[in-house]
């Protein structure tokens, strides 16, 4: 569902954020609509703080433009087919599109809980096939795409500018492809880094009909397809975790940028940190994952949850402990105490605070701050605005989505 976010008074601050691929903060600058394409889950578990991290440091971002008057067209995919979805599916006895479609719709539960505006485009790749094979038969038809075996590989060469987008070398480059889902090692492809645009189809496998053969997508060419049908290229931000800069979006934004023959894919690539949890990177092949449906199950506020994940820059890796969520806890009881008395300390400078710390590459721990010295003050002290509680309440659901 939709969040109807408060009007707030003072003056909004232009965004500016940190660009991955020119390793600056950079104005995002976008106009009166403002696109913004953030990759979505692959819907075989449940969200882990690690996801939640991410979509939450994003809408930020949409609650910001939002209030600098942009209308924001937000899209994101649904990796709803891919191996880690198909052998979840195998190894548990659930059919693929079952499995899929709940744990989807339980991310759906949670970022609603967290208060996450959602996409104005929410799309599954299995939705998005024919558009994909379209795609897959211009690269083909234009000497862009070649055959392994039964299979469907992207040229790299194809794109002079690739590499742009993480500005690797070469050496991490294949170290990363291959971690993350990539096949340098396979024998016909031209480069190692050729990535998989069709895989052709296998015993037991879902598969679609396309003129080159049946099958089924790669992962990359799925967000170039889908971020150009619903918001046009180039689009304002690319968002994602840290982990998709190589080969992910690099792949995605190569493929998007030749088959629409413009550049860049994206005017600005950001990326949060990721989350670790005893010790080590949160991760599903790792097993070390807290759940956000776990933790409101265990009673916790989802709005205790999200301080905590904004008590931390989006762009920092961080563990989350115990202790970050029980600081979280309290914060949000002194920030409800604070706004339930009539009249307080002038907000508007306390707001300003808040827009100006979420402009400057959404630095959500200053803006976190500055509403903790506001209830400071009113603990000290009642002011004389008697409109200053009401303020504060609005402002931070508004700009940071903690509902007081």
């Amino acid at each position: 569902p939709t969040v109807n976010l408060p009007l707030l008074p003072g003056t909004p601050v232009p965004l500016r954020l940190f660009d991955t691929a020119s390793g600056e903060v950079r104005p995002t600058a976008p106009g009166p609509q403002a696109k913004l394409y953030v990759c979505g889950i692959t819907p075989y578990d449940a969200t882990h703080i690690g996801h939640a991290n991410t979509y939450v440091a994003f809408d930020l971002l949409n609650r910001q433009w939002r209030d600098n008057g942009h209308e924001v067209i937000y899209a994101q995919n649904i990796t709803d087919v891919d191996d880690p979805l198909l052998e979840r599916a195998t190894a548990t006895g659930v059919d693929w599109a079952e499995l899929a479609e709940s744990q989807t719709q339980l991310f759906r539960d949670d970022m609603t809980e967290l208060r996450v505006l959602p996409p104005e485009a929410y799309v599954g790749v299995v939705e998005s096939v024919d558009q994909v094979v379209v795609a897959i038969s211009r690269l083909i038809d234009s000497g862009q795409a070649y055959q392994v075996d039964d299979d469907w590989y992207f040229d790299i060469s194809s794109d002079s500018r690739f590499g742009s987008v993480s500005s690797y070398d070469l050496d991490t480059q294949l170290e990363l492809f291959a971690e993350r889902g990539g096949d340098p090692e396979r024998e016909g492809k031209r480069h190692p880094l050729d990535c998989l645009l069709w895989l052709a189809e296998r015993p037991g496998e879902p598969s679609w009909d396309a003129p080159f053969g049946k099958g089924r997508p790669g992962w990359h060419i799925e967000c170039s397809v889908i971020a150009d049908e619903y918001l046009g290229t180039p689009f304002d931000v690319q968002g994602g975790g840290s982990d998709l800069v190589f080969p992910h979006h690099e792949m995605s934004a190569s493929l998007g940028s030749v088959l629409d023959e413009t550049w860049p894919f994206a005017r600005l690539y950001a990326h949060s940190g990721m989350v670790s949890y005893e010790d080590h990177k949160m991760s599903k092949s790792r097993g070390n994952l807290v759940f956000v449906s776990k933790l409101l199950e265990a009673g916790e506020d989802p709005m205790a949850i999200r301080l905590a994940l904004l008590s931390n820059h989006y762009r920092s890796d961080w563990e989350w402990t115990d202790e970050v969520l029980a600081v979280a806890r309290e914060r949000l009881q002194r920030w409800r105490h604070a706004v339930s008395f009539v009249g307080g300390p002038d907000a508007i400078d306390t707001l300003a605070a808040v827009r100006a710390a979420l402009a400057d590459d959404l630095d959500a721990p200053k803006a976190l701050k500055a509403v903790d010295a506001w209830c400071e003050t009113q603990r000290l002290r009642s002011g004389e605005d008697e409109n200053a509680p009401g303020t504060i309440s609005r402002g931070v659901d508004a700009l940071l989505g903690v509902a007081l």
